[in-house]
């Protein structure tokens, strides 16, 4: 930032800090909104219209919807991200429809429909369009994923950044370092890419991050007892978003113990609180479960119809693959480090894990580390993990906050001009991901860096705009410019600190 940044730093208390940093996310996460129209939108327009999850009325328009007679249409996983999106749809819901129902009028009232054509490589995207204006949800869907995206995951995404910058204060001491960090965490990561459309895995990056913090409590003082309830709520939601979230459970449970046993006084009620946050979340996901396909026990999965992978293993779980491990990690599609280059600090190990370099004391950095290896090896298992070739990085991505804690620790101890251009390259390379997503041609994620490199900057609802004809080779410079505006007055406009006079 140099004395320019010192000083608007220096100008904002610590809250003040934070709260700009959660504006400054929240605009851009949803300037970068993603038009697609993923399974997870479906249950929550049923929610928010029906107050049910079946989705009947969308059958044929996506490939993880499949019907069970005599009880209605489901999407092939957990409902939580869908029960997220909900809230701000249904709130927002008066305004959408007099649009939605507006723009039926308008096309009624025309003699002849007019055939909009999605210009677009892929035919899929294509004939879903067309589906979609036949029955006049296209328009519904564009105005409901950006709702969501706007007003669930960009605010979510956001609050996580803000709990990083906590995190930083109270391990370095150091505002500045602690903003910039907390910054490159939402924008040098997948949790930038991701967070674009309305996405249950980095939902569970989120609340795997809160349930960390809030048994953690790094800011607080020493012998401050930890919130084991609400930590059990956000650590019991990840399993209600995915099923990969027991995996969070686990990891934030064994870590809740090690709290627990540590502590000076230790009462059991604690652990039960916990215990009760969870067994809430289990009994949300079990009911839904039950009312859907009428067994509290088992999930979604082991109803669909047999799909890419389902005959390996029990419906498509098995033993971990060593290729998928390594896609997972390293594949040109969709691997965590070839998403998020800035993550490839973690192997240089002596940084953060030698006494006199590391951030984080035992008990976190065991956690940190269980939860990213159990991970992995979860993802490696889960053999749905090789259809991530058209989507890019999402089954591994719960694990970023807890990797960047190590790259964060890393950066802070190589030289600063180092520091400065690893956080530059890595922010680039991942806003290029977040503004050009397709992963599924050529050389995968570095298509990208070409694409934005040599065409320019683009925003992916306007290039979706262009595509079906609606604007004219539109440029995303104006609206890039006006943000750049809006977050410079946030960081700018404020109090400024109160100078005391000695002498």
């Amino acid at each position: 930032m140099g004395s320019h940044g010192n000083s608007f730093i220096r100008r904002h208390s610590d809250r003040g800090i934070a709260f700009r940093i959660f504006l400054t996310c929240w605009i851009v996460f949803a300037l970068h909104f993603a038009t697609n129209t993923v399974r997870e939108i479906y249950p929550a327009l049923s929610l928010g219209d029906h107050l049910s999850f079946d989705v009947s009325e969308y059958n044929g328009l996506h490939q993880d919807i499949f019907e069970m007679p005599g009880r209605g249409s489901f999407i092939n996983n957990n409902p939580g991200a869908s029960m997220i999106g909900a809230v701000p749809y249904v709130l927002l819901r008066p305004i959408t429809d007099r649009i939605v129902d507006r723009v039926s009028a308008k096309r009624a009232a025309e003699p002849k429909q007019e055939t909009v054509e999605y210009n677009t490589i892929y035919p899929l995207a294509q004939e879903f369009l067309r589906k979609a204006r036949e029955r006049n949800l296209d328009v519904k869907f564009g105005l409901a994923a950006a709702i969501m995206q706007a007003f669930a995951m960009a605010p979510i995404s956001a609050l996580g950044a803000v709990a990083m910058f906590w995190i930083f204060l109270s391990l370095t001491g150091d505002r500045r370092s602690s903003a910039l960090l907390s910054l490159l965490y939402a924008f040098a990561t997948p949790i930038f890419f991701r967070t674009a459309q309305l996405n249950q895995n980095v939902l569970a990056a989120d609340f795997a991050l809160f349930a960390f913090v809030l048994l953690w409590r790094p800011m607080s003082s020493a012998g401050s007892r930890p919130f084991y309830f609400l930590a059990g709520l956000c650590a019991g939601w990840t399993v209600v978003l995915d099923y990969s979230g027991l995996v969070v459970v686990a990891a934030i449970s064994g870590y809740a113990l090690a709290k627990w046993y540590a502590a000076d006084e230790r009462n059991l009620a604690d652990l039960g609180r916990l215990g009760v946050g969870v067994a809430i979340c289990a009994v949300v996901l079990m009911a839904y479960q039950w009312s859907s396909f009428g067994n509290p026990i088992l999930p979604a999965q082991s109803y669909m119809p047999a799909a890419h992978y389902t005959e390996l293993g029990y419906r498509g779980f098995s033993l971990p693959q060593l290729d998928l491990l390594f896609e997972t990690a390293f594949g040109i599609r969709y691997g965590l480090f070839t998403s998020a280059p800035i993550l490839l600090a973690v192997f240089l190990v002596p940084l953060w894990l030698t006494k006199s370099n590391r951030l984080l004391e035992n008990r976190e950095l065991v956690l940190v580390l269980s939860l990213t290896a159990l991970f992995f090896v979860f993802c490696a298992a889960n053999q749905y993990g090789r259809m991530q070739f058209n989507t890019g990085v999402r089954h591994i991505v719960p694990v970023v906050p807890f990797i960047f804690l190590l790259a964060a620790n890393v950066l802070l101890r190589l030289p600063v001009i180092v520091a400065a251009m690893v956080g530059v390259l890595g922010t680039y390379w991942s806003w290029c991901l977040a503004m050009y997503r397709d992963v599924e041609q050529g050389f995968g994620v570095l298509e990208s860096i070409r694409h934005i490199t040599l065409e320019g900057f683009r925003l992916p609802w306007l290039t979706t705009l262009e595509r079906m004809g609606f604007v004219q080779s539109q440029s995303a410079i104006p609206l890039l410019l006006l943000s750049g505006v809006v977050i410079w007055l946030i960081w700018n406009v404020g109090k400024r600190p109160k100078y005391v006079e000695v002498g």
